[in-house]
């Protein structure tokens, strides 16, 4: 059992940065790939980034490619979302998710790819 709790978002103008944090407990979290999906009202959950469990495979929407930055911290049990240069459209709530999935993290863009998710925070971008 792995429980996930996001913290780090806010409200931020257009250009500005944010860097979500995803606190997860238990045992497993060394031994999961993880996540971040993000939804907005009235749109469907759309994924964002994933990390390998070992974290050296990484994979990002394209929408967000070149601004936003997956990492983890296995000894903190703790993954991040460095997000930069923030649009408008990045406005959403964001969700954590842990997988026991291995492999590539290419392997990793769908939700039923994950086993745990947290209950998320959420993100505004003004203009």
């Amino acid at each position: 059992q792995v429980q996930l709790v996001e913290s780090g978002g806010g409200s931020v103008q257009a250009g500005g940065s944010l860097r979500l944090s995803c606190a997860a407990s238990g045992r497993t979290f060394s031994s999961s790939s993880m996540g971040w999906f993000r939804q907005a009202p009235g749109t469907d959950r759309e994924f964002v980034a994933a990390i390998s469990w070992i974290g050296n495979s990484r994979y990002y929407a394209d929408s967000v490619k070149g601004r936003f930055t997956i990492s983890r911290d296995n000894a903190k049990n703790t993954v991040y979302l460095q997000m930069n240069s923030l649009k408008p459209e990045d406005t959403a709530v964001y969700y954590c998710a842990a997988s026991r999935l291995r492999g590539g993290a290419q392997y990793l863009q769908t939700g039923e790819s994950y086993d745990y998710w947290g209950q998320g925070t959420q993100v505004t971008v003004s203009s």
